[in-house]
Formats: C-alpha cells, sequence, structure tokens
C-alpha cells in the first residue's frame, strides 16, 4: 500500500475532492477500493494509463464490455463519423436499425429487440413483461446472481443470502432465489411457488464468481418453467457476444422466452436490450387502452446513434474475424491453466472462454458450483492479491471480480498474469 501511495500522488488528490463531490468518491459502488482508486486519463488497446502516468494492462476491461479493447480503430471511426452528424436524435434512427438486424440474424429468439441505456433497465423491463404475459407476480432468480441495481433483482446477490441486501427495497417478497447448479433443490423450491411463478431469470456465466451452469440443470430448470407457463429468462448482459457470436445459450440447446443483452452490443457505450419472441414482446406495444400490456418505454438515451453504431462497428469486426473467438478462448485457456498452476491446492480457478476468476479457498472448499461455495472462499486475500497485482505489477483487476479477455490481449501479456500470480502464491 506504500508503494501505490507513493506512485498515485496526483490521484490521491483529484480522489480526494471527488470525495467531495460523491459518495464515497465513486458513481459506481464497487469502483472503490483502499486507500483509494486511482484517477484514470486514457486507455488504448489493453491499457489503462491514470494522472501519474502509470501504465496498467486491463482485465477488468470497462466492467468487461470491452471485446476488442479501448478505443479500437473500428469503433473510433465508426463514433467520429457518428459525431459529425450528431450523437443524440431522440427519434428513429437507421443505426439501430442495422444493429437490431444483425442481433437478430445472430440470436434467433430475437424476434423483438427493444433498447434501453443499461443492462439494470433491460432486466426490470424483461421482468415486467414476464409479469403482464404470465398474470402472476414470482420472479425466481439465482442465489448470488446479479442483475443489476433495480428493486426488483436486488435481492440474495451477496452472502449472507436471506439478508436484505439494502433498505428502501419494496416487493422484494415476489423475488425468490434457488441455488446454481443444483436441480433438485432448485426445482423444489419452485414448485412451492408454481401458481405466483411468473418467470424465473438466470445467468449462464454466474458473473459474480465466473462460475459457468451446467447446461443439463439450466434445461431442468427450463423444462420446469415452460410446462408450469412460466417464461424462462437468461441474463446475457456478459456472455452474449462474449463466448460466440450470438448467446450462449445456443450452445447449450436452449429456447429461453425472453433474453437479456448489454456490454458488447453498445461497443462501451450505454447500451442495454431485451428481446424474446414476438407473442411476447407484443406485450410491451403502447397501442390500445391504458392499462395495456407491459409499459416499457425505454429511455431518454435508450437507442441513440452513437452507441448504435459503436455497437454495430463492434459486432461487425467480430464477424469479419472468424477466429476472433477461437484464439480469445485459446487465451483464456492458457491463462486458467497457467493459474492453477501458480495457485496449485491454494485456489480453485473458474471461467469459460475468455473470462476466469481466482478463488482462494479455506474450509475444505473443494469445487465452485455456485454462489454459496465462493462466499465459503478468502474473498479478503483475493482483494490483495488484486491490490499486489495493481501495485507491484501494473496490472488492473476490479478488486474482487473476475477478469476477462479482448482481443487486443497478447500472449505475454497473459504470461505476465501468471508469473505475477506466482510470485504472490511465494508470497504467500
Amino acid at each position: 500500500m506504500a508503494e501505490y501511495e507513493e506512485m498515485t500522488p496526483n490521484s490521491a488528490k483529484l480522489f480526494a475532492r471527488s470525495s467531495q463531490l460523491h459518495v464515497n468518491g465513486v458513481s459506481h459502488n464497487i469502483r472503490f477500493f483502499e486507500p483509494y482508486p486511482f484517477v484514470c486519463r486514457k486507455a488504448g488497446r489493453t491499457g489503462l494509463e491514470d494522472v501519474d502516468g502509470n501504465r496498467y494492462t486491463d482485465y477488468w476491461m470497462g466492467h468487461w464490455s470491452l471485446i476488442l479493447g479501448h478505443a479500437p480503430a473500428p469503433v473510433v471511426s465508426a463514433l467520429r463519423n457518428q459525431i459529425d452528424t450528431g450523437w443524440m436524435y431522440g427519434t428513429v434512427n437507421e443505426q439501430t436499425i442495422r444493429l437490431s438486424e444483425v442481433i437478430s440474424g445472430a440470436v434467433p429468439v430475437a424476434e423483438k429487440i427493444r433498447y434501453t441505456a443499461s443492462g439494470t433497465e433491460a432486466v426490470a423491463y424483461a421482468v415486467r413483461l414476464a409479469r403482464a404475459h404470465t398474470k402472476r407476480r414470482v420472479i425466481a432468480k439465482i442465489d448470488g446472481g446479479w442483475h443489476g441495481y433495480g428493486s426488483d433483482m436486488l435481492k440474495a446477490v451477496n452472502w449472507p443470502y436471506n439478508l436484505a441486501e439494502s433498505h428502501g427495497l419494496v416487493g422484494d417478497e415476489m423475488v425468490i432465489s434457488i441455488p446454481y447448479n443444483d436441480a433438485e433443490e432448485s426445482l423444489g423450491i419452485l414448485a412451492q411457488h408454481r401458481d405466483d411463478l411468473a418467470g424465473v431469470i438466470i445467468e449462464p456465466v454466474l458473473g459474480n464468481t465466473a462460475t459457468p451452469a451446467d447446461a443439463d440443470y439450466l434445461r431442468s430448470i427450463q423444462e420446469f418453467a415452460h410446462g408450469n407457463g412460466s417464461l424462462f429468462m437468461l441474463d446475457e448482459i456478459v456472455t452474449g457476444f462474449r463466448l460466440r457470436f450470438g448467446c450462449m445459450y445456443e450452445g447449450m440447446k436452449l429456447d429461453p422466452d425472453i433474453v437479456t443483452l448489454g456490454k458488447i452490443i453498445g461497443g462501451g457505450l450505454a447500451v442495454g436490450a431485451f428481446c424474446g419472441h414476438d407473442e411476447i414482446m407484443k406485450m410491451a406495444s403502447a397501442s390500445g387502452a391504458k392499462p395495456h400490456g407491459a409499459y416499457v418505454g425505454g429511455g431518454t438515451f435508450s437507442a441513440n446513434p452513437a452507441s448504435m453504431a459503436a455497437g454495430y462497428a463492434t459486432l461487425s469486426e467480430l464477424k469479419s474475424n472468424g477466429m476472433a473467438y477461437q484464439r480469445l478462448e485459446k487465451m483464456g485457456d492458457a491463462a486458467r491453466k497457467g493459474l492453477r498452476k501458480a495457485f496449485g491446492e491454494m485456489a480453485k480457478v473458474t471461467g469459460t472462454g475468455s473470462l476466469f476468476m481466482v478463488h482462494f479457498v479455506k474450509d475444505g472448499t473443494d469445487h465452485i458450483l455456485g454462489g454459496a461455495d465462493a462466499s465459503r472462499c478468502d474473498t479478503s486475500l483475493l482483494r490483495r492479491y488484486h491490490f499486489k497485482m495493481i501495485a507491484e505489477d501494473r496490472i488492473f483487476f476490479l478488486p474482487g471480480k473476475m477478469g476477462a479477455i479482448s482481443a487486443a490481449h497478447t500472449r505475454q501479456e497473459i504470461e505476465d498474469v501468471v508469473r505475477a500470480s506466482a510470485e504472490f502464491a511465494d508470497q504467500m
């Protein structure tokens, strides 16, 4: 910590000013870490540079949204062209149509799409659609699942799951949670609420732990939901276009009713989307007398041409580079393999494709199948590990969070992470 403070004096001064203006000095809770987060002044490819001139190799990558790296040329070019003709129309624009044509061609369930400015909004609207379509109230989510800060889904996110996440929430009795990758217990809980169960929403990779769902587990939940007249919803805000050109669910032989998207489809700009089969999405139509189906109007900045242009440029680049996902998966495999070797029995390494995360085991934890398993690991040691990487190795993981590899990362940069991790293991 002394080394970090010595190398970041300008960040310390600026963060003191920020703390006078913003709660905890930040505008997103998870961006704060002790003693203070460095203040970034520019970014490019795989690097962040702070106001003191320190350069960090970035694996946080804009909340995992920057699959092409920071400021990739195709996105920069698209944005420059867009800015010349305006970046906020507040009306229908061709950029949205072009992006939706790409998404609907890659995501079979996307018969109709609605955009928002964030993933939180996309999930909130998907939940409202499920309740409107089924005329039921209860939504099931995963223990440890993250679906944004909206009141509907801010439940059972952090351990212990039976305690409220926040004051100020109402209606959370209409949300239940089920254990990840445990079909028997999950189905038992769902059965208890079957008469009022509007839908189930699941991340195919649990973002808080980088744990992939077992395909058989998801199929069992889907079978129950469809047999019960409930909607089966997948939150692919992180995984959509991250692991393949399209959604993760296709490779798992699933048939969701609604899918939420975000992050990569905006090319690093503000975006969220929910999409689904036409018969469900038509509930969002504002035509007809009040009350109509489900009022999901989007927001002021939904489908703004700048986000749409950046998203289209990103997906076009991914689509034209047939080897992009194979390379990302190989890099991810190399990272996970190297980290497992570096830590040995000290830690479990989770992830898939270009996502990975380290869990320092304690209390005899021998597997990480979901949030409850991860909660028994040494999260304070994980933050210490990530902070060591920032201060000593100039490698940036947001402390406590999983890492994401971009197309701009090199094999040498992956080896640097493994080397720094082995040094930390030796220190411990």
